[in-house]
């Protein structure tokens, strides 16, 4: 698998490439595979951050269960600049807010897939990066749902 790494506002992320698709984002790392689809993903995420893209076109690829691309896949459809409880999430996929907690602490793909989007009812949740609120935090700002913060 390659992997190619960027420096972002929230530090080095890693994306990894597997059978012609992103497979993980990692916190950190040091990849230096330059595939035309990783310098593709890197572009998006240097166009999301600056502020100039709203959804990624790549082709996706976590390792999940169908329950779980089932939850991703309505992860990618929550809209940018909008968040969901876990419980609303829960409710839509007919599963327990525990578990749309855990599937969002098990994406592979943060930010691409957006669980940072996913909130607690009346406070941020949790976020698997390290420092995981303080990303989730700037995510949330970068997007304009900076009012979930007040």
């Amino acid at each position: 698998m390659a992997t190619l790494t960027t420096n972002s506002p929230l530090g080095p992320l890693t994306l990894t490439e597997g059978n012609g698709a992103i497979t993980h984002l990692d916190w950190g790392g040091n990849g230096t595979d330059q595939t035309p689809l990783l310098t593709q993903a890197i572009g998006q995420l240097e166009e999301y951050f600056n502020g100039e893209r709203t959804e990624f076109t790549l082709p996706l690829s976590p390792k999940a269960t169908a329950s779980q691309q089932r939850f991703l896949d309505a992860l990618i459809a929550i809209p940018y600049g909008e968040t969901r409880t876990y419980g609303e999430m829960a409710k839509t996929l007919g599963i327990s807010a525990q578990a749309a907690g855990q599937s969002c602490g098990a994406n592979p793909i943060a930010i691409l897939i957006p669980c940072h989007r996913v909130t607690g009812t009346g406070n941020l949740g949790g976020f698997s990066a390290p420092d995981g609120i303080e990303k989730k935090v700037a995510l949330l700002k970068l997007e304009g749902a900076a009012s979930l913060l007040i």
